[in-house]
């Protein structure tokens, strides 16, 4: 494979934890299954999308914090929360102390905007205030005060047996500078660089002015260094990609048409962007390690990060997720110069 500017530092996956309605316990399982393989595989972490009335993790926090109990050394991240359906000082409480559970290991990665369907879902999220929330980046700003330790409140000291504090409690140290911000428009990317926010950039951005012939990479390219630009560490800001990876090293030939199939039917949808926000999608890559990291070491974007998550497909059966994983770590990983974590 061609040298790339960034050699690849650390190795991540993405899943969606899927489950039956008649049998939630077994996806849940699965997932934390699938996260302990991953520590074992050496992957440097692992992360969780976030599901609101559907049949994946609606709660990616407390799928975290029985992960910590699980593994030892692999990184919990979430991407992404979307903040609209959130309270930011509770949500500060439950990120720091599963941060301090897991011994420093969470990845918050949060996104902005109204909640999906919010016209049929918001009487039952937000009776009395719905018109009054407000779904800006100001939502996000309140989260990092309270997790980098801002004052919640003017009042602190002791109440009879009770002592009080004025941030939120727990402070996990370091927390405040391992949260992410999900990203996929210009000004998103220059929002979190100028908050000092990491930045998860996935296998989706918005086209926005961009003319035809539409180019994924050199659009999410242009993304990662308008981020940089803006943040303190300059080009040693954190990004991490997250396209769709699926390696078929040790796949059966059955595995492979599926992988084949479930691609084929995701690519129109790449050659022009989709709906009124000028969605792009990246191409799945499926393929054979080798194919893969020479197919990655012409992409743009990929080029400038030392970081991915690779996002594992939905709908996929565990006995794939485990042999997709396994390719990831034992051949896609070292063909791209990464190393496994011990």
């Amino acid at each position: 494979m061609p040298p790339t500017s960034r050699p690849l530092r650390k190795l991540g996956f993405l899943t969606i934890g899927l489950f039956d309605e008649a049998d939630p316990r077994r996806g849940h399982e699965s997932t934390l299954e699938i996260i302990e393989l991953g520590e074992r595989l050496g992957f440097d972490s692992a992360w969780l999308r976030h599901r609101h009335l559907q049949y994946g993790i609606s709660s990616p926090v407390a799928v975290m914090a029985a992960a910590s109990q699980r593994t030892r050394r692999i990184e919990l991240g979430t991407a992404v929360i979307p903040l609209g359906w959130e309270n930011p000082l509770r949500l500060a409480e439950d990120l720091a102390t599963v941060d301090i559970l897991s011994g420093g290991r969470v990845n918050p990665g949060v996104s902005v905007g109204p909640p999906m369907h919010f016209e049929q879902v918001k009487e039952a999220l937000y009776p009395d205030t719905a018109e009054a929330e407000d779904f800006s980046y100001e939502r996000v700003r309140r989260l990092l005060a309270f997790v980098r330790g801002e004052s919640a409140t003017d009042f602190s000291g002791v109440e009879g047996f009770e002592v009080f504090s004025d941030r939120v409690q727990p402070q996990s140290p370091g927390l405040g500078r391992r949260m992410w911000y999900g990203g996929g428009s210009l000004s998103s990317a220059r929002w979190a660089g100028e908050h000092g926010m990491n930045f998860l950039t996935s296998s989706v951005v918005k086209a926005e002015d961009a003319q035809g012939p539409y180019d994924f990479a050199e659009i999410q390219l242009s993304h990662i260094r308008a981020f940089r630009d803006r943040h303190p560490d300059g080009e040693g800001a954190r990004v991490s990609q997250g396209l769709v990876v699926i390696p078929t090293d040790s796949a059966t030939p059955e595995q492979r048409k599926r992988y084949e199939e479930y691609a084929a039917k995701r690519t129109p949808r790449t050659t022009s962007p989709q709906g009124p926000a000028r969605l792009l999608f990246a191409p799945d890559l499926v393929g054979t390690s080798d194919e893969i990291a020479e197919r990655l070491a012409g992409h743009a974007a990929f080029r400038e990060v030392d970081e991915v998550a690779f996002a594992l497909p939905f709908t996929f059966e565990h006995e794939d997720y485990v042999q997709i994983l396994t390719d990831m770590a034992t051949k896609l990983g070292p063909a791209l110069g990464w190393q496994p974590s011990v």
